[in-house]
C-alpha cells in the first residue's frame, strides 16, 4: 500500500521526473525511469498516480482473433473498466510497438472515469486525436494495427516491466514533459516530501544563475548560501 498523503500527492505535481530519479538513486534505486515512453500531448497536466496494471504477452493465432473482444472477459477490456480512478493504468507491451497496446476509445474511458493517465513501452492507435485530449498519455511512438496481431493481454494487475523499470501495483507513477518516474509504494510519502524540497532549492538556484551567480558554493550549497536560501525559502510555495 502506498504511505503518500495528499499533501504529497499534489507536491508531486510541481516535481519533475529529473528530481525524482536522483531522490530514488540516493536510495540505490537506478531503474524507476520508464525508457523511450514519450507524452502525447505535451500541454497536458502532470500525471501522479497509483499504477494499475497490464502485461501482454506475443500473440497467438488461435485465440487473438477479433472474436476476442467480444463479452466482458477480455483482460484489457476489462482492465480499463477496472482501473480504479486516481490510478495510472501501465502496460507491458515489451516494448513492441508494432502493434498498438490500446486506442483512442479505450483511452477515453479511462479519462472519462477519472483515472490519471496511462503509459504503455509499446504504441497507441488513433494517436492525433489522443494528442488533443486533455489526459496524461505516454507511448513510444504511434502504432495503428490491432493489439491483437502482436500481443496477447494475460495479467491484469500484478508486477511488470515497462521501458526496463520494473512497476508494481500501487507504485506512484509520476509523468511530466520528460516521461515516467515509478516510485516504489513503501518509499512515496519520503521521496515526494524530499523531491519538494529539492525542487525549492533549484528554483532558488536557477534563480541566482540567471542573475548572473556562478555554481561554486551555489551548486551543491556552501554555508552562506543555505542561509541565503533558507530565508529565500520562506517566501516559496
Amino acid at each position: 500500500m502506498t504511505t503518500l498523503t495528499s499533501e504529497n500527492r499534489l507536491r508531486l505535481k510541481r516535481v519533475s521526473t529529473a528530481t525524482l530519479t536522483t531522490a530514488l538513486f540516493k536510495r540505490g534505486f537506478r531503474n524507476q525511469f520508464i525508457q523511450d515512453v514519450r507524452p502525447l500531448n505535451a500541454s497536458a497536466a502532470r500525471m501522479v498516480g497509483e499504477a494499475f496494471t497490464l502485461r501482454y504477452i506475443p500473440a497467438r493465432e488461435d485465440l487473438d482473433m477479433l472474436s476476442a473482444f467480444e463479452g466482458t472477459s477480455h483482460p484489457q477490456r476489462r482492465a480499463i473498466e477496472d482501473c480504479p480512478p486516481g490510478h495510472v493504468m501501465v502496460i507491458d507491451s515489451r516494448k513492441d510497438a508494432r502493434a498498438a497496446s490500446a486506442g483512442g476509445i479505450l483511452i477515453t474511458r479511462l479519462m472519462q472515469r477519472g483515472c490519471a493517465g496511462i503509459v504503455t513501452d509499446g504504441g497507441f492507435r488513433d494517436s492525433p486525436e489522443i494528442a488533443e485530449m486533455a489526459f496524461p498519455v505516454y507511448h513510444n511512438r504511434p502504432s495503428a494495427p490491432t493489439n491483437l496481431i502482436r500481443h496477447h493481454a494475460l495479467d491484469v494487475n500484478a508486477p511488470i516491466g515497462c521501458g526496463d523499470a520494473p512497476v508494481y501495483p500501487g507504485d506512484i507513477v509520476v509523468g511530466d514533459g520528460e516521461g515516467v518516474c515509478v516510485i516504489p509504494a513503501h518509499l512515496a510519502d519520503e521521496v515526494a516530501a524530499e523531491a519538494y524540497e529539492q525542487t525549492a532549492y533549484e528554483d532558488f538556484v536557477a534563480e541566482r544563475v540567471r542573475g548572473g551567480q556562478g555554481i561554486f558554493g551555489l551548486y551543491p550549497a556552501d554555508a552562506e548560501t543555505r542561509t541565503a536560501f533558507a530565508a529565500w525559502r520562506k517566501g516559496w510555495s
